[in-house]
């Protein structure tokens, strides 16, 4: 194998990665809308001003956003809706949606449940899920995470924990 091929097979999938992870960054002010909840309620960033907002881009049919999901829940009740807010954007079709947000809101009643309804997942440039994105108490956006795994937890854990002492008007760390 020539090493010019070789150097190819690498390059090329991380083009593929660096393209499908483009989007909202670390820095930037997050689209306002975050969709509405299956009681047809508008959600706003706007509207969580001085609260940490977790934004969670997830679907019931992504293993790993299922494995995230029960994680960001926890979060949720372990901090007061007044500090932190979850708010979980379903990625699945409408029937799912309804079913899902009503079966979940019984467990984690403080989370907020949207559906995507197509702008919404658009605004936000998500291509691939679960896409996390957590937004300071000033709605800059903070922190990006892309996909989930293991070493997830305790990076969530440790930036929550840094934007939650941080009182609204001091920026955050930038995300690595």
């Amino acid at each position: 194998m020539s090493a010019w091929f070789r150097r190819l097979l690498v390059v090329v999938p991380l083009l593929f990665v660096s393209v499908a992870q483009a989007g909202i960054a670390a820095g930037d002010t997050p689209p306002d809308f975050l969709g509405q909840t299956r009681k047809g309620e508008d959600i706003h960033v706007s509207d969580m001003h001085g609260k940490v907002v977790v934004v969670a881009f997830w679907a019931s049919w992504c293993q790993y956003c299922m494995k995230e999901f029960p994680v960001l829940a926890n979060i949720q009740k372990l901090v007061s809706p007044q500090q932190l807010q979850v708010v979980a954007i379903d990625q699945d079709d409408r029937n799912t949606f309804v079913q899902l947000s009503r079966a979940l809101a019984k467990v984690t009643p403080d989370v907020i449940y949207t559906r995507d309804q197509g702008p919404v997942g658009k605004t936000y440039e998500v291509k691939s899920i679960p896409r996390t994105l957590l937004i300071d108490r000033d709605g800059k956006v903070a922190y990006v995470h892309f996909g989930y795994g293991d070493d997830t937890l305790n990076d969530l854990a440790n930036e929550i924990n840094t934007l939650l002492a941080k009182p609204a008007g001091q920026v955050a760390p930038p995300s690595s």
